[in-house]
Protein backbone atom coordinates (compact mmCIF):
# COMPACT_ATOMS: atom_id res chain seq x y z
CA UNK A 1 0.00 0.00 0.00
CA UNK A 2 1.71 3.67 -1.31
CA UNK A 3 2.15 5.73 1.82
CA UNK A 4 1.78 9.38 1.83
CA UNK A 5 3.14 12.44 3.86
CA UNK A 6 -0.22 12.43 5.44
CA UNK A 7 -0.39 8.96 6.87
CA UNK A 8 3.18 9.31 8.45
CA UNK A 9 3.21 9.22 12.32
CA UNK A 10 -0.49 9.02 12.82
CA UNK A 11 -1.33 8.24 16.56
CA UNK A 12 -3.67 4.98 16.97
CA UNK A 13 -5.31 4.40 20.23
CA UNK A 14 -5.28 0.40 20.86
CA UNK A 15 -7.79 -0.26 23.75
CA UNK A 16 -7.98 -3.68 24.57
CA UNK A 17 -7.58 -5.47 28.01
CA UNK A 18 -5.22 -8.19 26.65
CA UNK A 19 -1.34 -7.19 26.81
CA UNK A 20 -0.79 -9.98 24.43
CA UNK A 21 -3.43 -8.93 21.79
CA UNK A 22 -2.26 -5.01 22.11
CA UNK A 23 0.86 -6.37 21.58
CA UNK A 24 -0.14 -8.26 18.40
CA UNK A 25 -1.87 -5.32 16.78
CA UNK A 26 1.44 -2.99 17.16
CA UNK A 27 3.46 -6.15 15.58
CA UNK A 28 0.90 -6.41 12.84
CA UNK A 29 0.68 -2.20 11.92
CA UNK A 30 4.62 -2.20 12.86
CA UNK A 31 5.25 -1.92 9.31
CA UNK A 32 2.88 1.14 8.54
CA UNK A 33 3.93 4.37 9.82
CA UNK A 34 1.68 4.93 13.01
CA UNK A 35 2.69 6.02 16.37
CA UNK A 36 0.90 3.83 18.98
CA UNK A 37 -0.67 4.14 22.75
CA UNK A 38 -2.93 1.46 24.24
CA UNK A 39 -5.14 1.31 27.49
CA UNK A 40 -7.05 -1.23 28.98
CA UNK A 41 -9.88 -0.77 29.62
CA UNK A 42 -12.83 1.56 27.91
CA UNK A 43 -12.50 4.36 30.43
CA UNK A 44 -8.86 4.43 30.47
CA UNK A 45 -9.26 4.84 26.70
CA UNK A 46 -11.74 7.25 27.22
CA UNK A 47 -9.59 9.66 29.48
CA UNK A 48 -6.62 8.92 27.03
CA UNK A 49 -8.27 9.69 23.79
CA UNK A 50 -8.74 12.99 25.49
CA UNK A 51 -5.64 13.79 26.77
CA UNK A 52 -3.59 12.65 23.69
CA UNK A 53 -6.63 13.12 20.45
CA UNK A 54 -5.36 10.14 18.37
CA UNK A 55 -6.17 10.24 15.26
CA UNK A 56 -8.06 6.82 15.31
CA UNK A 57 -8.94 4.11 17.94
CA UNK A 58 -8.96 0.65 17.91
CA UNK A 59 -11.25 -0.79 20.27
CA UNK A 60 -12.20 -4.27 21.48
CA UNK A 61 -15.86 -4.76 22.97
CA UNK A 62 -15.70 -6.78 25.95
CA UNK A 63 -13.45 -5.46 28.75
CA UNK A 64 -14.12 -5.08 32.71
CA UNK A 65 -14.34 -1.96 34.54
CA UNK A 66 -16.16 -0.11 31.01
CA UNK A 67 -16.63 -1.84 27.96
CA UNK A 68 -15.91 -0.72 24.24
CA UNK A 69 -19.97 0.02 23.49
CA UNK A 70 -20.31 2.27 26.83
CA UNK A 71 -16.99 3.86 25.94
CA UNK A 72 -17.43 4.44 22.47
CA UNK A 73 -21.01 6.88 23.40
CA UNK A 74 -18.71 9.27 25.41
CA UNK A 75 -15.86 9.34 22.62
CA UNK A 76 -18.88 10.40 20.13
CA UNK A 77 -21.26 12.36 23.24
CA UNK A 78 -17.76 14.57 23.45
CA UNK A 79 -16.93 17.46 21.23
CA UNK A 80 -13.27 16.87 21.31
CA UNK A 81 -13.05 12.98 20.80
CA UNK A 82 -16.11 12.94 18.54
CA UNK A 83 -14.58 13.59 15.23
CA UNK A 84 -12.16 10.55 15.64
CA UNK A 85 -13.02 7.43 13.97
CA UNK A 86 -13.31 4.81 16.27
CA UNK A 87 -13.21 0.95 15.07
CA UNK A 88 -14.25 -1.99 16.74
CA UNK A 89 -12.46 -5.04 16.66
CA UNK A 90 -13.84 -8.18 18.64
CA UNK A 91 -14.29 -12.31 18.64
CA UNK A 92 -18.11 -10.71 18.92
CA UNK A 93 -19.27 -11.31 15.67
CA UNK A 94 -23.03 -11.63 16.04
CA UNK A 95 -24.96 -9.36 13.56
CA UNK A 96 -26.48 -7.45 16.77
CA UNK A 97 -22.77 -7.24 18.33
CA UNK A 98 -21.77 -5.61 15.05
CA UNK A 99 -25.01 -3.08 14.59
CA UNK A 100 -25.05 -2.35 18.10
CA UNK A 101 -21.06 -0.92 17.25
CA UNK A 102 -22.62 0.78 14.15
CA UNK A 103 -24.96 2.53 15.98
CA UNK A 104 -23.12 3.83 19.19
CA UNK A 105 -20.96 5.44 16.67
CA UNK A 106 -18.18 3.16 15.21
CA UNK A 107 -17.02 4.00 11.69
CA UNK A 108 -16.83 0.02 11.54
CA UNK A 109 -16.57 -2.74 12.74
CA UNK A 110 -13.69 -6.03 12.59
CA UNK A 111 -14.23 -9.60 13.49
CA UNK A 112 -11.34 -11.35 15.06
CA UNK A 113 -9.47 -13.32 13.68
CA UNK A 114 -8.87 -11.18 10.34
CA UNK A 115 -5.55 -10.19 8.16
CA UNK A 116 -3.09 -7.64 8.87
CA UNK A 117 -3.72 -6.64 4.96
CA UNK A 118 -7.30 -6.27 6.26
CA UNK A 119 -6.77 -3.98 9.27
CA UNK A 120 -4.68 -2.12 7.71
CA UNK A 121 -6.34 -1.39 4.35
CA UNK A 122 -9.69 -0.21 6.81
CA UNK A 123 -7.75 1.90 9.03
CA UNK A 124 -5.46 3.43 5.91
CA UNK A 125 -9.41 4.33 4.13
CA UNK A 126 -10.75 5.44 6.86
CA UNK A 127 -8.02 8.01 7.97
CA UNK A 128 -8.29 9.26 4.13
CA UNK A 129 -11.88 9.42 4.40
CA UNK A 130 -11.02 11.60 7.79
CA UNK A 131 -8.83 14.21 5.36
CA UNK A 132 -11.57 13.96 2.30
CA UNK A 133 -14.40 14.87 4.83
CA UNK A 134 -12.03 18.00 5.88
CA UNK A 135 -12.74 17.02 9.45
CA UNK A 136 -10.12 19.03 11.53
CA UNK A 137 -8.45 16.45 14.16
CA UNK A 138 -9.14 16.88 17.70
CA UNK A 139 -5.80 18.43 18.89
CA UNK A 140 -6.61 21.15 16.08
CA UNK A 141 -9.50 22.52 17.85
CA UNK A 142 -9.33 25.44 19.90
CA UNK A 143 -9.62 25.03 23.75
CA UNK A 144 -13.33 26.82 24.46
CA UNK A 145 -14.41 24.50 21.27
CA UNK A 146 -13.64 21.65 22.72
CA UNK A 147 -14.03 21.58 26.52
CA UNK A 148 -17.32 20.66 28.01
CA UNK A 149 -18.45 19.91 31.21
CA UNK A 150 -17.66 16.54 32.14
CA UNK A 151 -21.16 15.44 33.39
CA UNK A 152 -22.61 17.02 30.04
CA UNK A 153 -20.57 14.16 28.31
CA UNK A 154 -22.80 11.34 30.18
CA UNK A 155 -25.95 12.78 29.84
CA UNK A 156 -25.88 13.44 25.82
CA UNK A 157 -24.83 10.47 25.47
CA UNK A 158 -27.51 9.20 27.54
CA UNK A 159 -30.18 11.60 25.48
CA UNK A 160 -28.60 10.06 22.50
CA UNK A 161 -29.11 6.42 23.59
CA UNK A 162 -32.64 6.99 24.40
CA UNK A 163 -33.08 8.45 21.05
CA UNK A 164 -31.92 5.59 19.59
CA UNK A 165 -33.95 2.97 21.86
CA UNK A 166 -37.44 4.44 22.11
CA UNK A 167 -39.66 1.62 21.25
CA UNK A 168 -37.55 -0.35 23.54
CA UNK A 169 -35.97 1.31 26.15
CA UNK A 170 -34.11 -0.74 29.12
CA UNK A 171 -34.67 0.91 32.72
CA UNK A 172 -33.31 3.49 34.34
CA UNK A 173 -30.17 1.62 35.93
CA UNK A 174 -29.30 -0.37 32.87
CA UNK A 175 -29.23 3.35 30.63
CA UNK A 176 -26.67 4.35 33.71
CA UNK A 177 -24.76 1.67 33.27
CA UNK A 178 -24.72 1.91 29.11
CA UNK A 179 -22.88 5.16 30.20
CA UNK A 180 -20.69 3.91 32.63
CA UNK A 181 -21.97 4.88 35.59
CA UNK A 182 -25.56 3.97 38.03
CA UNK A 183 -28.59 4.90 38.36
CA UNK A 184 -28.60 7.66 41.46
CA UNK A 185 -25.75 9.69 39.87
CA UNK A 186 -27.02 9.60 36.62
CA UNK A 187 -30.31 11.27 37.58
CA UNK A 188 -28.78 13.93 39.63
CA UNK A 189 -26.38 14.70 36.38
CA UNK A 190 -29.42 14.83 34.35
CA UNK A 191 -31.71 17.10 35.96
CA UNK A 192 -28.53 19.64 36.89
CA UNK A 193 -27.79 19.56 33.31
CA UNK A 194 -30.84 19.83 31.53
CA UNK A 195 -33.25 20.70 34.53
CA UNK A 196 -35.77 17.63 33.58
CA UNK A 197 -35.59 14.45 34.82
CA UNK A 198 -34.65 11.90 32.40
CA UNK A 199 -38.32 10.03 32.38
CA UNK A 200 -39.25 14.06 31.09
CA UNK A 201 -36.76 13.40 28.77
CA UNK A 202 -38.18 10.49 27.67
CA UNK A 203 -41.93 11.26 27.25
CA UNK A 204 -40.77 15.25 25.21
CA UNK A 205 -38.93 12.46 22.73
CA UNK A 206 -41.71 10.30 22.54
CA UNK A 207 -43.74 12.81 21.29
CA UNK A 208 -41.45 14.33 19.17
CA UNK A 209 -41.21 11.06 17.74
CA UNK A 210 -45.08 10.41 17.60
CA UNK A 211 -45.27 13.90 15.75
CA UNK A 212 -43.00 13.59 13.04
CA UNK A 213 -44.15 10.08 11.90
CA UNK A 214 -47.79 11.49 12.23
CA UNK A 215 -46.22 14.34 9.79
CA UNK A 216 -44.40 12.37 7.72
CA UNK A 217 -45.56 8.77 7.42
CA UNK A 218 -48.94 7.22 6.79
CA UNK A 219 -48.16 4.69 9.75
CA UNK A 220 -51.25 3.63 11.79
CA UNK A 221 -51.26 5.39 15.85
CA UNK A 222 -51.46 2.15 17.25
CA UNK A 223 -48.11 0.86 15.41
CA UNK A 224 -46.77 4.41 15.62
CA UNK A 225 -47.28 4.09 19.63
CA UNK A 226 -45.69 0.72 19.07
CA UNK A 227 -43.20 2.30 17.57
CA UNK A 228 -42.02 4.85 19.96
CA UNK A 229 -42.61 3.12 23.16
CA UNK A 230 -46.27 3.12 24.41
CA UNK A 231 -47.98 -0.41 25.33
CA UNK A 232 -50.77 0.70 23.53
CA UNK A 233 -52.77 3.58 21.54
CA UNK A 234 -54.61 4.94 24.65
CA UNK A 235 -51.71 5.40 26.38
CA UNK A 236 -50.27 7.40 23.18
CA UNK A 237 -53.43 9.28 22.59
CA UNK A 238 -53.44 10.46 26.35
CA UNK A 239 -50.10 11.22 26.04
CA UNK A 240 -49.87 13.31 23.11
CA UNK A 241 -53.09 14.80 24.21
CA UNK A 242 -51.63 16.07 27.16
CA UNK A 243 -48.57 17.36 25.74
CA UNK A 244 -50.46 19.15 21.98
CA UNK A 245 -53.76 19.61 23.01
CA UNK A 246 -55.48 17.04 21.10
CA UNK A 247 -55.38 13.53 19.90
CA UNK A 248 -53.13 11.82 17.34
CA UNK A 249 -55.81 11.32 15.10
CA UNK A 250 -57.16 14.50 15.38
CA UNK A 251 -53.63 16.21 14.71
CA UNK A 252 -53.29 13.58 11.88
CA UNK A 253 -56.96 15.23 10.68
CA UNK A 254 -55.93 18.35 11.13
CA UNK A 255 -52.77 18.31 9.07
CA UNK A 256 -54.46 16.49 6.31
CA UNK A 257 -57.10 19.56 6.37
CA UNK A 258 -54.01 22.11 6.00
CA UNK A 259 -52.91 19.72 2.99
CA UNK A 260 -55.88 19.98 1.03
CA UNK A 261 -56.85 23.59 1.83
CA UNK A 262 -53.43 24.10 0.51
CA UNK A 263 -53.49 22.21 -2.73
CA UNK A 264 -56.92 24.22 -3.70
Amino acid sequence: MPLTNETVKKNILIVDDSAFEQRMLTELLSEQPYRFSVAFNGYQGYQLALATHPDLILLDVRMPEMDGYTACRLLKANPETEPIPVIFLSGADAAKERVMGLQVGAVDYIAKPFTPEELAARIHIHLGLMRRNNTPPPSALEPSDRQQHPDLVFVNAVKQLILDNLGDLPNLSEIARSVGTYREKLTLMFREQTGMTVFAFIREARIARGVELLQQTDIDVQDIALLIGFHNAGNFATAFRERMGMTPSAYRQRLQERQASASH
